[in-house]
């Protein structure tokens, strides 16, 4: 289904209307928490929505982290405990949307893409993630199971560094630092990719590398749309001077918008290098062709004089001298032969093969 036919689904409904834009799927949604302070510390794995409810005024920072939006009854159960704007909720179920940071009054929304790379190596897998900070709570909303904070989950479990002793907008920033780190990761994969692709071209043109170079550039482009409007969205963040974020932590978001810089920057990079690997292929076809047509032009040429003798001695006069002479079908055959020996000499020497 292509994002066009995704996004029809909200055509003639009014605004706020909850429906899945994505990926079907028939698995269970999964709620996970973590709440701690300093010196406390719960982790339970499954656990039914309703007991997520009472987190919000609870004096610790909670994780409440959602694996699986396509359910609108779960999605709306959050939106009314914790009384978040429609078309937060909207945004949420919306797989399509870019990536952006809205700020309401008592907490903020974040979303955005995280990347991966498909078990075979070949394609990069994009999973919409939402945020949303409160006081001392964060919500994470996730397509489905399976992501990279399990290195923060584990400092969570283990109270390494300060982790547990800072506020939810520091978990805040830790996650989502997770998830740009994670596009460093796929630029290298795809800039290994790019160099193999450049010895296959200058070894081989096929349909295949062309396809491949094509499944690059398309790889990238998904990048550069998930990337462009994160930047602006932290951007925005740093201007905010919302009282969620501590100004001690939001210094932490200019290493993340650096990270991002330089991402884009090597997406350029790798777009220009899959423009060339375009171009040195599209030379590799030409040079191909002219090698054929040169081939075939030499063939053409040496036939040239040949049909002009066979010519002559193919018309049917009566008397052509040559006609009955004992020996002038293996003097003809010799003229023949000897015209090819001298042209290719002289191709030879020019250097035309």
């Amino acid at each position: 289904m292509t994002e066009h036919k995704y996004s029809s689904k909200k055509a003639g409904l009014p605004p706020g209307t909850l429906i899945h834009i994505g990926k079907k799927s028939s698995k269970e949604v999964k709620i996970s928490v973590m709440d701690y302070t300093d010196t406390h510390f719960f982790e339970s794995d499954d656990v039914a929505i309703e007991e997520t409810f009472s987190l919000k005024e609870t004096p610790g920072i909670s994780w409440i982290n959602v694996d699986g939006i396509h359910n609108t009854d779960i999605i709306q159960s959050f939106g009314t405990h914790f009384d978040f704007h429609p078309l937060l909720l909207e945004d949420i179920m919306n797989t399509l949307h870019r990536p952006k940071l809205e700020e309401f009054q008592d907490y903020l929304f974040l979303t955005l893409k995280m990347l991966g790379i498909d078990k075979k190596g070949e394609s990069i897998i994009i999973e919409q993630i939402s945020f949303i900070l409160g006081k001392n709570y964060l919500i994470s909303f996730q397509e489905q199971a399976g992501d990279v904070f399990e290195p923060i989950r584990i400092r969570l479990r283990e109270a390494k560094g300060n982790i547990r002793n800072r506020g939810a907008d520091y978990l805040f920033y830790r996650l989502i630092d997770a998830v740009v780190d994670q596009y460093f990761f796929i630029t290298d994969h795809l800039s290994e990719r790019i160099d193999n692709l450049e010895e296959l071209v200058l070894t081989t043109q096929t349909t295949a590398v062309l396809h491949q170079i094509q499944e690059s550039k398309k790889q990238l482009i998904l990048l550069r749309k998930s990337l462009s409007p994160l930047r602006e969205a932290i951007t925005l963040l740093q201007k905010n001077e919302a009282k969620l974020i501590q100004k001690n932590t939001l210094r932490y978001f200019n290493d993340v918008y650096e990270h991002i810089i330089q991402v884009n920057e090597s997406i350029e990079m790798y777009r220009e290098m899959t423009q060339n690997l375009t171009d040195l292929y599209q030379s590799g076809i030409n040079n191909k062709m002219n090698q054929i047509m040169q081939v075939l032009t030499i063939i053409a040429t040496i036939f040239i004089p040949l049909t002009f003798i066979v010519g002559i001695y193919g018309m049917n006069f009566d008397y052509m001298p040559e006609l009955r002479w004992k020996y002038g079908y293996f003097f003809t055959w010799g003229i023949m032969v000897l015209v090819v020996l001298v042209m290719l000499i002289y191709f030879r020497r020019k250097k035309w093969f």
